[in-house]
């Protein structure tokens, strides 16, 4: 049985959840998120509240059932609230800037690194941090995967570009740069 894909999504007064043939269209005020609708489940909206059933009780259909249901209550609360990622920049002369609506970085290179953001994606920098949103949980991270793979953090002085939060164990370096093994020369 799952619990997940049993438990029931409240839908806000401000969210419209509507079925366009094998898709379920979710919109709200920050935009509209489209899921496809797998075969065996079914969508059942009774008042403010969205039920997911299935008719088939064999291993893929368990299993696409939890998946519906948290993709469908990430778009409801993405509708609403919107998601976002926060990046942190960590190193000398590590800056980023946003122009028009792409996210350039000046990361060390020689050159600056632009990214261009797909529809529905926001770039915007605060306090020295890049925030990523959009109303797509999955394409949220996705794209702050992607700026965090231009330069992601070493493991020796700990530069390039992290998650918030995100913790990087430092590593030692070479033995002679701290001051030479016991008995060298």
């Amino acid at each position: 049985m799952s619990r997940i894909g049993n438990a029931i999504i409240v839908i806000p007064k401000e969210v419209t959840v509507s079925e366009v043939g094998r898709e379920i269209l979710v919109k709200g005020v920050k935009g509209e998120v489209r899921v496809s609708l797998p075969s065996g489940l079914t969508m059942n909206i009774e008042g403010a509240s969205l039920h997911i059933s299935r008719k088939n009780n064999d291993k893929p259909s368990k299993s696409l059932h939890g998946y519906l249901r948290a993709t469908l209550a990430n778009a409801v609360h993405g509708v609403t609230n919107g998601w976002t990622k926060t990046l942190e920049l960590s190193g000398v002369g590590y800056r980023a800037s946003v122009s028009g609506a792409n996210l350039v970085l000046t990361i060390g290179f020689s050159h600056p690194v632009t990214v261009t953001p797909p529809a529905g994606i926001a770039f915007a920098i605060a306090d020295g941090k890049i925030v990523v949103s959009g109303v797509n949980r999955q394409e949220v991270g996705q794209i702050a995967a992607k700026v965090r793979e231009i330069k992601k953090p070493e493991p020796y002085k700990v530069k390039g570009i992290k998650y918030e939060g995100e913790y990087i164990r430092k590593k030692a370096g070479k033995a002679k740069a701290v001051g030479g093994a016991p008995g060298a020369k």
